[in-house]
């Protein structure tokens, strides 16, 4: 184990048309992992990820078994290689799922289908057109937090989502609410603000109702100790008993996901190496904001899992 690096596995967003194929092909774990994961739900996750059709890759029903598969399936090439093991593990939103698995907590079988669920539950929850996301760049939190307030109704809430790096945050909620925050903080001069192409208004209230239904999906999912600990997102803790995870990851759907104080955390105990564990490098641009002491790398590409690998051989 390396006492100063930590994986970190992505979420939603990170998906693309042909990720991991170069790795797949320098590495049998990556096919083997899509093939296991596929079984569990019926579902050709390899061809979806390889050929598509684009809209079908980015529903979230699909998306989240997806990268589910591509994370775990970069985790056993990397364990395969002889990469080493972290002292750590941080997955953002669906990706905790991932480091939940690659920490033993779940069987991949078990969470394969616990993330279709879950991206059933997140789709139904909220009707389409009816929930919004945004970026808003260069603004502060309590100025966002304010805003939200201000403009939220019970029945068309929207708040801080995705608290991701310094000047980057995510707002969710109802769009009607989403629209009234946005021209709020214009006339507040707040000028850079990115609406998602995503309906389901992820980590907001609207999803209590989605977690209320997951808790019960997952009350029969065996759930085990992690043998690397995972902090998660809602309250930047690791947990080890079965019940505080599942209601970890219950409260993950409708609270914010802290990324920010998650890296904080990390380079705090010591993590100098930080790696990104599936399809792209959203995560390593993050922890370059957050915490630039600490060196990222992405290994979804097989330039990168080798420059990764020799280097902390190094």
């Amino acid at each position: 184990m390396r006492n100063d690096l930590a994986f970190l596995f992505p979420g939603q967003g990170s998906q693309a048309l042909r990720m991991l194929a170069a790795l797949a092909d320098a590495h049998p774990a990556v096919r083997e992992t899509f093939a296991e994961a596929s079984d569990a739900i019926g579902l050709d996750l390899w061809a979806l990820a390889q050929q598509g059709p684009e809209a079908e890759l980015n529903r979230t029903v699909n998306t989240q078994p997806v990268l589910l598969a591509a994370g775990v399936a970069c985790w056993r090439a990397w364990r395969a290689a002889g990469g080493a093991e972290p002292v750590a593990m941080a997955g953002h939103s669906l990706g905790e799922y991932t480091a939940l698995v690659c920490a033993g907590a779940l069987t991949l079988v078990d969470a394969t289908r616990l993330v279709r669920e879950r991206g059933r539950l997140m789709q139904e929850a909220v009707p389409e057109g009816q929930g919004a996301m945004a970026a808003v760049l260069n603004a502060e939190l309590p100025l966002l937090a304010e805003v939200c307030a201000q403009v939220s109704t019970d029945a068309e809430p929207v708040v801080p989502a995705n608290l991701n790096a310094p000047g980057q945050i995510v707002l969710s909620g109802a769009a009607a609410a989403m629209d009234r925050a946005l021209a709020e903080l214009a006339a507040r001069g707040v000028k850079r603000a990115i609406r998602l192409p995503v309906s389901v208004p992820s980590h907001s209230p609207l999803m209590r109702s989605a977690a209320e239904c997951l808790s019960t999906f997952m009350a029969d999912i065996a759930i085990a100790a992690p043998a690397i600990p995972v902090l998660h997102n809602a309250d930047v803790a690791s947990h080890a008993d079965a019940a505080a995870i599942r209601a970890a990851l219950a409260l993950q759907l409708h609270a914010p996901v802290r990324w920010t104080e998650s890296v904080q955390a990390l380079a705090a105990r010591g993590v100098r190496h930080a790696i990104e564990c599936g399809p792209g490098k959203v995560l390593t641009g993050m922890v370059k904001r957050i915490a630039p002491e600490i060196a990222g790398q992405a290994i979804g590409e097989p330039a990168g899992f080798d420059a990764a690998l020799e280097g902390l051989k190094a």
